[in-house]
This record gives structure tokens, C-alpha cells and sequence, in this order.
């Protein structure tokens, strides 16, 4: 039996994003509600209003623009919005209330900074596109990334590797978020551009299991 979540259960699309950055990161702000901003989030805030300034759609020949759209999905139990949610026409595509024809959603977020090797961004847009599909019942193959360093997106085709490495993250945030569960410090390289890195004090509090450690060694036979 395919598992569904109550609405009260859902977790925000957002958090994907913040969960592969740092499971930490994203438990200190979406268990604990901690949150702190830096010129990255500011930055990062400011972009997303921009994207979604204007009407909240638009018609442009085949193609319908949609703004701020609210989306969420039982399956995954997540919701959010998305910055675009571009409508393509097509004989393929679905039947869209208030628009005649027939059209394929393509999901946009907008980031930004430039293309990331790692899958955080890839793995939230996917998960809008999930959202569309079981709101819509459709099938999305691709969006697109649009990232405000370098001005231009990158194409996203949603393959069977990404959906499943967004279901086992998801299921991972359920369950944590269900245990009010906190990891504890790892420190890396993605600490010195986190905006909470002085309330999770990872250099402190690693340095400190550090110290237990050696003392444990040099005075324990």
C-alpha cells in the first residue's frame, strides 16, 4: 500500500535544498525554527522576489507564464511554490482550467548563484515537477534552473536516478523530522557559507570532541 501524508505532516519543498547542503542545517531551521540570515540568503531572498514581480500569469503565443504557484503532494508529503511554472501548449499535454487547449508544465526556480556540481537544486526542482504531476496528472520529463550569477538555466530532465534519490532523501526528512531528531556537527567545507555556522558552532564544538577525545587517550590505559 502506497504510503499518503496528512496535510498537517507536509514539510516545505524548500528544506530539500537545505537538507543535502547539511541535514543539520535544515533540522536547526525546520525542527528547532532557528533561523539567521547572511549576504548569501539576503541576496538569494531578494532574487527570488524579483522572479516573482509581474502579474501572476501571463500569455506569450504557446507558452503560458504562471508566477507563485502553490503546489504539494500527498505522495511525498511536501509543499512550497514555485517561482515559474512555465505551460507549454501541446497535443500531449493536459487540460489546464480558465485556458483552452491542452499543455505541459515546466517548472523554473531561480537560484542565485551558478551551476552546482552537487543534485540539492536538480532534487528540489524535481520535486516540484512531482507535486505538478499529481496535481495535474500529468507527466513532466525536464525544467530548468535559472541562476542569477551567470544568467541563463540549465536543463533538468527529472530521470528515474533523480526521482529516486529525491524519495530517499524525503523519507529521510519525514523521519527525522518525526523524531525531532538534530544531527550533530560534521564539519566541512560548505560551513564557511552557512548562515548559521555561529549558532551551530561547528569548529567549537568539534574542536571540543577533539579535546574529550585526546584526553580519553592519554589518560585512560
Amino acid at each position: 500500500m502506497i504510503k499518503e501524508y496528512d496535510e498537517d505532516n507536509y514539510l516545505q519543498i524548500s528544506g530539500i535544498q537545505h537538507f543535502v547542503f547539511c541535514p543539520r542545517q535544515w533540522a536547526l531551521i525546520h525542527i528547532e525554527e532557528i533561523w539567521q540570515d547572511n549576504y548569501l540568503t539576503m541576496s538569494g531572498s531578494i532574487f527570488h522576489y524579483k522572479a516573482h514581480e509581474g502579474p501572476s500569469y501571463e500569455k506569450r503565443g504557446d507558452i503560458i507564464i504562471v508566477r507563485g504557484l502553490k503546489i504539494g503532494s500527498r505522495l511525498l508529503g511536501l509543499s512550497g511554490e514555485c517561482d515559474v511554472v512555465e505551460l507549454h501548449k501541446s497535443n500531449n499535454g493536459v487540460p489546464i482550467i480558465n485556458f483552452e487547449g491542452l499543455w505541459i508544465p515546466y517548472p523554473i526556480e531561480y537560484k542565485r548563484g551558478k551551476i552546482k556540481i552537487e543534485d540539492c537544486d536538480r532534487l528540489q526542482l524535481c520535486a516540484q515537477a512531482v507535486c505538478l504531476e499529481e496535481m495535474l496528472g500529468c507527466d513532466i520529463k525536464q525544467g530548468a534552473l535559472f541562476y542569477g550569477e551567470i544568467r541563463r538555466r540549465e536543463i533538468v530532465e527529472f530521470t528515474s536516478e533523480l526521482r529516486s534519490e529525491l524519495n530517499k532523501i524525503v523519507k529521510q526528512m519525514h523521519q527525522y523530522f518525526e523524531r525531532q531528531y538534530t544531527p550533530k556537527v560534521k564539519v566541512s567545507k560548505n560551513c564557511h557559507s552557512c548562515s548559521l555556522k555561529d549558532i551551530c558552532l561547528p569548529k567549537l564544538i568539534d574542536n571540543n570532541k577533539n579535546d574529550i577525545r585526546s584526553y580519553l587517550e592519554k589518560n585512560i590505559q
